[in-house]
């Protein structure tokens, strides 16, 4: 049987979700009395003898099944959206140009590339349809109700407002009930609200759906039923939460840059072509479009980052493995790069910070009485066979000697609401008949004949002694259980003490709030137990202690898509939050998300769905229920949060190797499309045609999706898309790439017009159109070399082995397609040789103008920090 509850700081009925509350006519939250039951018996038009079949039939057909309704967008809509938008057009464009054309190379290479993109997010977005589902895992399967005046079981998706139904102890509570008969029902509503015990209830109370009754058993009237139950609304909270990825923001930013760039230039070639004509001919010849389109063609193929949404997806799913061998699982790509991004953890209390484990702190004896004799007396009021956290509790701390076989049970009288005890009657070894009970402290301190009044300063009794503990525990937010015993029959009680109790922290939570902290993450609890159990646990893991009431920031009527300023800065100063239920942490995220932080939330709980869904990176921590497993972006499959820093700091090491590939794929960009475009202008020759550059773009992306494995210095801080930096670093490494590659362009026409250097080596327009195709394609990889590192190519971290092997390889790929003319003109072995050197040179020079640039940029950021600082103060 259960034990009593334990006191609190704040032992207040105001514990029920309140959109889930039964309100009197005042609102305010609280146990309904007769006269109350009864009006709200009749604003349900019903009774205690609930509903005919025919009411039922007319009020399901009314208000729909008991079930969780979400309506999202199809799938096939959703599928469709994968094929429009900025870089889809411009990659579709190109196809048909090419289809047209009848190119097919281009057009298979280019089709099958946007297949791929859309394969892979139409994959990911599919994840949101779980989380709903493993919420409707939840909900009760039957249901006992009251129909014509005879008790059957029916699908709980067929009640409805106003049936009456009974819940007895293992069963999942159907619907959000005023209980109205009954003496007692324990509910573990955990997963629900946070709380980290089983709630008592009477009749009066309310219980909600979802919820699982431990002990027990109770009638009740169904008050609410599917998407209108605390349950329903949650899963409401799941189907419209989510915000897009930083990275899905940073590619689309990256595309619209490019594509604006080859919009402009497109414009520069047909003026220019139409300027000639016109000029020259006075006339424009339509034969020339042809041309002219071929021309567009090649600068929207090299324009387009075709590859980079894959090469993004596959470097992020390599990472993922690496994630998976520090026991973190990836069910979302984007979370890699939000979590090292993350500079707010709102964390859980319950079974993540800490062990969601009653455990028995040092006993407080009083008199002559002993810390094991009042653990033996607890326990001797106790079933051994009760699976209550209290009891199992007070029996684990049991001394190892375990003296209970000498008491031989004679009778047990079992907790309920009223008496709000339990006592054990026990017969010892000389024969004495003993009683022992335990209970909340006021009750045991009644039974002893000791009443709580007011005290001197210098009071010293027993009694303001025993009060006083009772308040300076409670002020701790420490759960305690007082103790007596009886030697005659119950006539007389002496009190032995107080045990006080706790959910302690995960032996490991204190360690990882450190490392966190010097990550450069604000840590934020967040907890559905009292603010003064917060705030206790709060101080034991060096979390700050300025924990705020989650219903003193967030008012019901708020919308929690337009959070208000003022709420907004209270979340963000707090150190954490108590009496959370869905609603609050769904706004808290948003808060915090609002003033532009990016946010990662840990749960375990149906309670934490939509909070987990709504982050940037939502973290369901082992153990979790399957709806905080679906929503959530990364899920740890060991206990303690060490993996969460863990994981921090590889995805900060993934993030770093992809802006390393960001920089060197925009680079890249600049240098083909401005040498396509340059090279018409001034000579009128096109160095590259379409072919060499999709086989570019496949030598370049495909070996550096072993950038995953490359070694990198991780930031300590959090690390975010500075695309104002990614940009101008991206441009100015672009134009010294393209320094480099119009360079041998003027080397190759100086070469074909000096008749000595012919007579070694003849050079034809085909023999310079290959050298340029292996400039950058050997070019395009030391650049690489050169972009991922700030510091210079020559000290480390030197590129791992699995890149450096994997460029090697391309390169000799590229040689041998120079060498026999696959798919390029044929070039001579010495050619390649004066490519090769070149190349290795520029290397050098653009590693120099790295070291420049970077330290300029740096510069600027930090006068640019020094303006803002001032203004951001005032």
């Amino acid at each position: 049987m259960s034990s009593p509850p334990l006191e609190t700081a704040d032992s207040s009925p105001s514990t029920k979700p309140p959109q889930a509350q039964i309100k009197n006519q005042t609102g305010s939250s609280t146990t309904l009395d007769a006269a109350a039951i009864a009006a709200k018996l009749s604003e349900l038009k019903t009774s205690s003898k609930g509903l005919t079949s025919l009411e039922a039939k007319d009020r399901l057909a009314k208000d729909g099944p008991n079930a969780i309704q979400a309506h999202e967008e199809s799938r096939w809509k959703k599928l469709l959206g994968y094929f429009w938008g900025p870089i889809p057009w411009m990659i579709e464009i190109a196809a048909v140009i090419s289809f047209l054309r009848a190119d097919w190379p281009d057009f298979f290479v280019i089709a099958g590339l946007l297949l791929y993109n859309a394969a892979i997010g139409f994959w990911q977005d599919n994840k949101a349809a779980n989380a709903l589902a493993a919420l409707k895992k939840g909900l009760a399967l039957k249901a006992s109700v009251c129909r014509d005046g005879v008790w059957a079981s029916i699908d709980a998706t067929e009640l409805v407002p106003g049936d009456v139904v009974t819940v007895a102890a293992g069963e999942i509570v159907p619907a959000d009930l005023l209980l109205i008969d009954g003496k007692y029902l324990s509910v573990d509503q955990a997963a629900l609200t946070g709380e980290s015990l089983p709630v008592s209830k009477k009749i009066g109370d309310g219980a909600y759906s979802g919820s699982i009754a431990r002990q027990g058993s109770m009638i009740g009237v169904a008050v609410a039923t599917g998407n209108n139950t605390f349950f329903g609304r949650t899963a409401k909270l799941v189907a419209s939460a989510g915000s897009k990825s930083h990275a899905e923001q940073a590619v689309l930013r990256i595309g619209d840059f490019l594509i604006i760039l080859a919009a402009a230039l497109a414009v520069v070639l047909v003026g220019a072509q139409l300027w000639h004509d016109l000029a020259y001919h006075g006339v424009w010849h339509w034969s020339e479009a042809g041309g002219i389109a071929q021309f567009v063609l090649v600068l929207l193929v090299a324009s387009v980052p075709v590859a980079m949404p894959a090469v993004m997806s596959v470097t992020m799913a390599l990472g993922a493995l690496a994630l998976s061998r520090q026991k973190a699982i990836v069910s979302r790509l984007s979370a890699i790069e939000e979590l090292a991004g993350v500079d707010v953890l709102c964390s859980d209390k319950t079974g993540t910070l800490t062990q969601n484990k009653l455990t028995l702190q040092a006993p407080i004896p009083f008199g002559t009485a002993k810390a094991d004799d009042l653990v033996i007396a607890a326990a001797l009021a106790t079933q051994k066979e009760s699976t209550d956290a209290i009891d199992l509790a007070v029996l684990k701390a049991l001394p190892d000697n375990n003296p209970l076989g000498s008491y031989k049970p004679v009778d047990f009288i079992p907790f309920d609401p009223v008496n709000k005890k339990t006592v054990g009657i026990v017969q010892d070894a000389a024969g004495h008949k003993i009683r022992y009970a335990k209970g909340a402290p006021q009750v045991i301190a009644t039974l002893c004949g000791m009443k709580e009044e007011p005290t001197g300063a210098n009071d010293n009794t027993p009694t303001a002694e025993y009060f006083g503990k009772v308040s300076e525990l409670a002020s701790h937010g420490t759960r305690s259980l007082g103790v007596a015993v009886s030697q005659d029959d119950g006539a007389t009680w002496t009190l032995l003490g107080l045990l006080p109790m706790l959910d302690p922290p995960r032996p490991d939570a204190a360690a990882t709030i450190a490392q966190a902290k010097k990550l450069g993450l604000s840590v934020k609890m967040v907890t559905g137990d009292d603010v003064a159990i917060g705030s206790e646990i709060a101080h034991q893991l060096g979390l700050g202690e300025h924990l705020l009431k989650a219903s003193d920031i967030f008012s019901a009527d708020m919308n929690p898509n337009k959070i208000p300023v003022d709420a907004a800065r209270a979340v963000e100063v707090a150190d954490g939050f108590g009496r959370v239920f869905p609603e609050h942490k769904f706004e808290i995220v948003k808060a915090l998300q609002e003033l532009g932080h990016i946010v990662a939330m840990t749960g375990d709980g149906v309670n934490d769905a939509p909070a987990l869904k709504q982050a940037d990176c939502g973290v369901a921590v082992s153990g979790a229920t399957d709806a905080a497993r679906s929503a959530a972006a990364l899920v740890l499959t060991a206990p303690g949060l060490s993996t969460i820093v863990n994981a921090i700091v590889e995805a900060r090491a993934i993030f770093e190797r992809i802006t390393s590939y960001i920089y060197y794929r925009i680079a890249m960009t600049i240098d083909i499309m401005f040498l396509v475009v340059a090279a018409y202008l001034v000579f009128g020759f096109q160095p590259l045609t379409a072919i060499m550059i999709v086989v570019l773009a496949l030598l370049d992306d495909i070996p550096i999706m072993t950038i995953a494995y490359d070694n990198v210095v991780t930031s300590p801080e959090p690390v975010r898309w500075n695309m104002h930096r990614i940009i101008s670093f991206s441009s100015i490494m672009g134009i010294a790439s393209l320094a480099e590659s119009f360079g041998l362009l003027l080397l190759g026409v100086g070469w074909m017009h000096t008749p000595w250097l012919m007579d070694i080596v003849p050079l034809t327009t085909a023999h310079l159109q290959t050298m340029i195709f292996l400039q950058l394609a050997a070019g395009g990889h030391l650049l690489l070399f050169v972009v991922r590192t700030r510091n210079t190519i020559f000290r480390r971290p030197y590129p791992s082995r699995p890149l450096f092997l994997a460029v090697v390889g391309t390169q000799i790929v590229a040689v041998l397609l120079c060498v026999f003319g696959i798919l390029v003109p044929a070039l001579p072995w010495i050619m390649i040789g004066v490519v090769w050197a070149y190349a290795l040179i520029w290397m050098v020079i653009i590693d120099a103008v790295k070291i420049i640039s970077n330290s300029q940029i740096k510069r600027r950021e930090k006068n640019s920090l020094k303006l803002v600082q001032p203004i951001a103060h005032s």
